[in-house]
């Protein structure tokens, strides 16, 4: 970003309209915010609300900015870069909005081997004015049992040797409250910002769950947890995020160095983090938080925020990702790695992969649909296909929508399927789930519709479900609660989905004319 600041401006790149300078000093003695998650969806999204605010002057404080899982991240991006980063929204156009953002005051690694990142993290847990601990990192990072219930080894390392060097995400934020607690038990949010649903129950019994098993091991008092439960002191908000910032586009970093500015090549940290000075991002989004904040909170709605109740957060979390975005997508991106495309918007000009998903959406998802009055389901359903996803300037993947689908079946069709169950609907009436799941399924043989070999995203049930699905023998899988929520063979989905499944694989360009039949 080494363009004088009035040449930027002459570009049309937006500008802080506040002293950026003077926001990091006054940031240092008086935290507001921390975030853990320092990547895109962060610098490309949360750091923007606060960025609004600042604009507007209804903050004087910024972002901290941490992370837990790729320390390179704050020395690769933030610290070359004055933790600046170049906003780039892309319009179906193709135009590019610009923006510096220039809300994150000072960016800290969550190392607990680091004397300075820990000291400095412990000073900011210790200020009374903290009002917001946010994340995005990933549902995974919540996680602390692998798929055999057992804890992960870190996790297991990090209850017996106590809160002193935490490696674990979830370890760290615990050691971290805790400090909170001994300098005088101040009032704190938690807030997970994390693309899943109830994000904030997710966070709370991880933290829950550490704080306890240190205070049965003498790490801390019981106190401890009477501060931790105490809804005055300690809240763990949920919430609903929407926005797709994906990986930085070699036509956007163009587009970009043309303009003059330069150093703009991505990095590629040693854990595979894909990360560049500038983020790409789509125009539209979505945030809904319950607010809750014991502390007192930023004026988050004046930057678009909705804040509500838990009621009508989880509403909108089930409207997203059960039927009006997340089933769509992953139905694109299994049907895209087998027939060869590798955007989601070249997906859309497809109009037998349209039908799927207008299938799945409007027709199977929106008669269940519990509509959380904040949002209409079927205009975000409509901004969906009709924006969102056809968006040639959107260098979304299918193979990067369909990592890790195994852990999201469950909701992204599940409750569907349960939601029509206990409604009394008729499941024998569903044909695009069905498809999508089958799909999936047909997916997992790592072979295209041209019958070639292509590598499958990375899905922690792969290697368990890939030898199942050669032998063509679903019932394991059909039948499996944790994947559907329900086992399908107590309905009339199963079969359904099993003949779906062998016409799929019936041979070269069976998979397409699967679809076409299904979908006249």
């Amino acid at each position: 970003m080494n363009k004088q600041i009035a040449e930027w401006s002459k570009e049309g790149v937006d500008l802080p309209k506040f002293d950026v300078d003077r926001m990091a000093e006054y940031t240092k003695e008086n935290p507001v915010w921390i975030h853990f998650g320092a990547g895109n969806i962060f610098r490309g999204f949360i750091a923007s609300i606060q960025q609004e605010l600042l604009n507007k002057g209804l903050q004087k404080s910024g972002i901290i900015a941490s992370d837990t899982f790729d320390y390179e991240i704050i020395d690769k991006i933030y610290k070359p870069y004055d933790n600046k980063t170049l906003l780039a929204l892309m319009h179906a156009d193709g135009s590019l909005e610009k923006e510096i953002v220039a809300s994150v005051a000072e960016a800290v690694p969550a190392d607990s081997s680091s004397v300075d990142s820990w000291r400095r993290l412990t000073e900011i847990f210790a200020s009374p004015s903290l009002q917001v601990v946010s994340f995005t990192i990933t549902e995974k990072g919540y996680a602390l049992r692998g798929i055999d219930g057992n804890l992960f080894p870190v996790v297991a390392s990090d209850i017996e040797n106590g809160p002193a060097s935490p490696k674990h995400a979830m370890s760290v934020v615990t050691s971290l409250a805790l400090a909170r607690y001994n300098c005088g038990k101040f009032p704190v949010s938690f807030a997970s910002m994390d693309n899943c649903s109830h994000n904030g129950e997710k966070l709370e019994n991880a933290v829950m769950f550490i704080a306890k098993e240190w205070v049965k091991k003498g790490f801390a008092e019981e106190g401890f947890i009477d501060y931790l439960t105490d809804k005055n002191k300690v809240a763990f908000p949920w919430s609903m995020i929407d926005k797709i910032t994906p990986r930085p586009s070699p036509i956007v970093q163009k587009k970009l160095e043309d303009l003059g500015f330069t150093n703009m090549s991505p990095v590629i940290t040693n854990k595979k983090t894909y990360i560049a000075p500038f983020v790409n991002a789509e125009v539209s989004h979505y945030l809904v938080i319950e607010d809750s904040f014991p502390n007192g909170r930023p004026q988050f709605e004046e930057a678009g925020v909705y804040m509500t109740d838990r009621t009508t957060v989880n509403r909108s979390e089930q409207m997203k990702v059960t039927t009006c975005l997340n089933p769509l997508h992953t139905a694109l991106a299994v049907y895209g790695c087998m027939l060869g495309f590798t955007s989601i918007a070249d997906e859309m000009k497809n109009e037998v992969l349209v039908k799927l998903i207008k299938k799945i959406g409007y027709d199977e998802g929106l008669p269940v649909v519990v509509d959380p009055k904040i949002l209409n389901p079927k205009d975000f359903i409509d901004e969906v296909v009709n924006v969102r996803l056809p968006n040639p300037n959107i260098p979304d993947t299918p193979q990067r929508i369909a990592s890790d689908t195994s852990q999201k079946i469950p909701v992204r069709y599940g409750e569907t399927i349960k939601s029509y169950i206990s409604t009394g609907k008729d499941l024998n009436n569903l044909i695009g789930i069905p498809l999508a799941i089958a799909g999936w399924l047909r997916y997992l043989l790592a072979k295209d519709d041209s019958g070639s070999n292509f590598a499958l995203s990375p899905d922690p049930m792969a290697e368990e479900l890939q030898p199942i699905v050669k032998s063509g023998n679903l019932h394991s899988i059909l039948s499996n609660i944790t994947i559907f929520g329900t086992d399908l063979y107590t309905t009339p989905l199963a079969s359904k989905i099993e003949n779906l499944f062998k016409e799929e694989c019936a041979g070269n360009g069976a998979v397409m004319s699967t679809l076409k039949k299904y979908l006249k």
